[in-house]
């Protein structure tokens, strides 16, 4: 029998005559390497040798422990075992790794844990949650509990071929969604859905609509529900807000199954100041910075992570990592990563401190962005990592040896928020306004862009999308068809919150389900038919994703129409010749024997109309298609005359069959 053997159950054998506060200090997880890495910033795997890792030593099972506490005069470990006593069951500090561990007998899988720590510093004494705890109490508890993460996955055809749904030539539309209010049961006080309960309903619905992923708003253990998971204090443990870690695992298992991929949004910018936390670790600034100017972020008053120090990029990266391997996500967005890349961010003269050059740029924290990316995509190249970013940082999505961050993806919010608002705008004015549709087109591939209608623009008073929409209901719904139609035909992934499919009058709140009793009303249902074929068409034509990040997939047909608020360009494939054109009115006005130029002769068929009944519109078209005409426009040998439907979006093929 080897010394360490994991072991789930947490009592021990009848003949054992350990007592429950002896505590057998020679047993280690951690090899000299494992010290020399983690102190010198390389060691990826942390969550194999820290924390609560239950095992057998010399025919005692029992829970090893093992935390990062340099500064500390003593570490032990307090819980319901032995009546939160801090002086029953002390850790013996390795070396000057600043690491303390020890095993302790009779202690297993369920148990409810702290560490106590007292410091060498003013007499600093605190009670902290493990940083690399698997599970922790459903706040507002805030202790950690010991739990194995032994899971039996059945999504081996997934992970062997997910290398082929994240590459830039394939469509990704990922369904942004909260878990705690995308569905609530309301006949049980409207309770929260398990992990478990979510998983068939979820992809029943995500299936449904034709999404590729799902992109999950922070899952890590945070104390307020509120902050939707952006103030993370649990950075290996998925919230028990919803069940187990392995009820997380099945969530992601059966998604999986049903060929959908999980993105987990991650959040290395910032950690909240609860006591129980990162923060003040061991009585000094372990996590954080010590300069404020550089270690507390003014907006949400969180402490920011030393990037600079090594011990801290290993728990990081180790993170990171860690949802990779152990939950088999597809891949991490990182949130706000221009707080990272300035330390200026949100700071008035005065208030920061200029790195060593002079300049506003975090050289740790690039440093450390680019070395999470090599890492990640070293051990799990067929993941996504995507930035949210939004100054003009050049070059987030090249690679490290170009220049760049090293991300996957990066979300586009100029085109966000140019779009909308263009969008929320009366028809009338919108001719004056062209530019805003236009203008990215000059940086569209700068990047690898995901266009994101994210949860942040339907919150703190910006309205939903269907309130931003101007007119009648009637309008607002055909402009929100527009909106997502004109998404669609561009150039970059997509993103979706969850709501928005089938247009959500009242702003998202995460205390509330959404409204769901909405699609009994035909525009309701009809935008969201509109969702799942925009799905169906984005996933089955090449020529609107396989050049998402090449310019040759994309070409202006007329862009200079403002008067009439038109747009017309050209989608392209990669080698097939399949040509897609696409017309946008941007105004409620019917247009009759609209001219658009076209590089092909033969038959153009309608593959797709925003106006069609079946989708809430007024059933103007083209009767399913238009014969071009060797009549030169727009520079081009051919031309199409058209019907435009009023706040439309139409989608020509070119040689398509079924006139």
């Amino acid at each position: 029998m080897n010394q360490h053997q994991t072991n789930a159950d947490s009592g021990l054998p009848s003949h054992d005559r350990r007592h429950a506060g002896e505590s057998i200090a020679a047993f280690s997880l951690l090899t000299g390497d494992d010290l020399y890495l983690f102190n010198e910033g390389s060691h990826y795997r942390l969550y194999d040798k820290l924390g609560a890792h239950p095992c057998t030593v010399d025919g005692a099972a029992g829970t090893y422990f093992a935390v990062w506490a340099p500064n500390a005069r003593q570490v032990s470990v307090i819980g319901d075992f032995n009546h939160w006593d801090k002086a029953s069951h002390p850790l013996q500090p390795r070396g000057e790794s600043g690491i303390w561990e020890g095993f302790i007998p009779r202690v297993g899988q369920g148990t409810i844990y702290k560490y106590h720590i007292m410091s060498h510093f003013n007499g600093y004494q605190v009670d902290k949650a493990d940083p690399i705890g698997f599970f922790h109490e459903r706040p507002p508890r805030t202790a950690s509990v010991v739990w194995p993460l032994d899971y039996a996955w059945g999504d081996r055809e997934w992970m062997a071929e997910r290398h082929r749904r994240h590459g830039l030539n394939a469509p990704i539309a990922l369904y942004e969604v909260h878990l705690g209010s995308w569905m609530r049961v309301p006949e049980e006080e409207h309770r929260f859905l398990t992990y478990r309960e979510l998983a068939p309903r979820l992809a029943e619905h995500v299936t449904r609509l034709g999404f590729t992923h799902v992109e999950l708003l922070p899952v890590m253990e945070h104390p307020f529900y509120g902050s939707w998971g952006y103030q993370t204090t649990g950075y290996f443990a998925p919230t028990s807000r919803y069940g187990t870690p392995q009820d997380f695992m099945f969530l992601i298992d059966y998604l999986h199954q049903h060929g959908i991929g999980v993105i987990l949004d991650w959040v290395p910018s910032h950690f909240p100041t609860d006591e129980h936390g990162l923060g003040y670790f061991d009585g000094t600034h372990l996590y954080e910075h010590a300069d404020m100017r550089q270690g507390i972020h003014p907006d949400w008053n969180s402490f920011i992570f030393n990037y600079g120090r090594n011990e801290v990029r290993s728990f990081l990266l180790s993170s990171a990592l860690f949802w990779l391997e152990k939950y088999h996500a597809d891949g991490l967005r990182v949130d706000a990563v221009a707080s990272m890349l300035y330390l200026d961010y949100s700071r008035q003269a005065g208030e920061w401190v200029p790195n060593q050059y002079g300049g506003r740029e975090n050289l740790e924290a690039i440093a450390f962005l680019r070395r999470f990316n090599e890492e990640v995509y070293k051990s799990f190249p067929d993941v996504q990592t995507i930035a949210e970013e939004s100054t003009a940082w050049p070059m987030v999505s090249r690679p490290n040896y170009v220049g760049g961050l090293g991300f996957g993806l990066k979300w586009d919010m100029g085109w966000m928020h140019d779009t909308l608002e263009y969008m929320s705008r009366d028809p009338i004015h919108r001719q004056y306004h062209h530019n805003l549709l236009t203008f990215r087109m000059l940086y569209a591939f700068h990047e690898n862009f995901v266009l994101p209608l994210s949860h942040d623009e339907v919150v703190h008073g910006k309205s939903s999308l269907i309130g931003k929409m101007p007119g009648d209901d009637w309008e607002k719904f055909a402009n929100l068809r527009l909106l997502y139609g004109y998404m669609y035909t561009q150039p970059g992934k997509k993103l979706l919150f969850m709501g928005g499919e089938f247009g959500q009058w009242r702003e998202w709140y995460h205390e509330e389900s959404l409204d769901w009793h909405l699609l009994q009303y035909p525009l309701h249902a009809g935008l969201q038919r509109w969702v799942e074929d925009l799905n169906q068409l984005y996933r089955r034509e090449p020529a609107l994703h396989e050049l998402d990040a090449q310019p040759s997939g994309f070409e202006w047909v007329d862009c200079n129409d403002a008067p009439a608020s038109v747009l017309s360009y050209l989608r392209k494939a990669q080698g097939t010749g399949d040509l897609l054109l696409i017309v946008c009115n941007f105004t409620p006005v019917v247009r009759q024997n609209y001219r658009v130029g076209a590089p092909r002769g033969g038959y153009w068929r309608e593959v797709c109309n925003s106006d069609a009944h079946d989708f809430g519109g007024s059933g103007h078209g083209n009767l399913g298609g238009v014969e071009a005409a060797p009549i030169p426009y727009h520079g081009r040998p051919y031309s199409l005359t058209l019907t435009l439907p009023p706040l439309s979006v139409l989608v020509f093929k070119s040689g398509s069959l079924g006139r």
